[in-house]
């Protein structure tokens, strides 16, 4: 697949393209399944101002985003972390939320399990990998979802109640992570409910209602109901590429 992903913000003054292609694979590859190129352009005039590379934009800003979620839906009370997928997506979570968290307790599951115990070497502090989806999810407080799954791996009757749940993988309108019980049974917030609605198996195939997009909670036109079992779906937004794109040329400009 290749992606075109164009976005303008006037706040920021700034105006991207993102390409981004997607190859599943079968197998094990070094090969990334998604590579990514941000174009910025001078908004004035439509001039190339920069290429950078999209694939780090995309995974920091992906994991920037359900860092915001998790500040705002996660329990007061938060131990214990859980993250299924040790691709890309994991790292640059693990990243950000050891950042800004404070967890006694991090936990790996990954279908390979190789990957998981590559993953807990390579990053700075403790991880448990743990053998099943099921032992990592038990009693965690924070779940954050980064898989390449197509049907559903992660359960509502192994969730514990109050659980945040940050749901990134299954992009796809056929695509599945997470169960119908736990669909249906949590406060959904997303990132956009146009994308959500069209793009997301998760939600359309589970037929749960969307109670807010996370723009609301952050603009306090809807609450955040962090004591309730809360699930955000991020499938990402064009305008957080710009956003992070035009960061990072103000930083290089800066010579900062």
């Amino acid at each position: 697949f290749l992606g075109v992903m164009p976005a303008y913000s006037a706040a920021d003054d700034a105006l991207t393209t993102k390409l981004v292609t997607f190859y599943e694979h079968k197998k094990d590859s070094s090969v990334p399944s998604h590579q990514a190129t941000v174009l910025l352009f001078d908004p004035r005039n439509g001039s190339l101002k920069a290429v950078l590379d999209g694939s780090v934009i995309t995974a920091k800003r992906t994991a920037a985003v359900s860092a915001i979620a998790t500040k705002l839906l996660m329990p007061a009370f938060a131990e214990v972390l859980c993250i299924l997928g040790a691709g890309v997506q994991a790292y640059s979570h693990y990243d950000i939320f050891m950042e800004l968290f404070t967890f006694k307790e991090v936990r790996i599951w990954n279908r390979t399990k190789e990957k998981a115990v590559k993953f807990a070497n390579s990053v700075n502090g403790p991880v448990q990998v743990c053998s099943s989806a099921q032992e990592a999810v038990t009693g965690a407080d924070v779940i954050i979802t980064v898989t390449m799954a197509t049907t559903p791996i992660l359960f509502g009757d192994w969730v514990k109640p109050g659980a945040h749940i940050n749901a990134v993988g299954a992009s796809r309108p056929d695509w599945r992570e997470l169960d119908d019980e736990l669909m249906k049974n949590s406060v959904l917030f997303v990132d956009s409910r146009e994308a959500a609605l069209m793009e997301s198996g998760d939600i359309i195939l589970s037929g749960a209602e969307i109670f807010a997009e996370l723009g609301e909670v952050v603009k306090g036109t809807k609450p955040a109901l962090p004591e309730k079992t809360t699930v955000f779906k991020s499938l990402g937004m064009a305008v957080e590429d710009t956003v992070a794109a035009k960061f990072v040329y103000d930083s290089w400009s800066a010579g900062s």
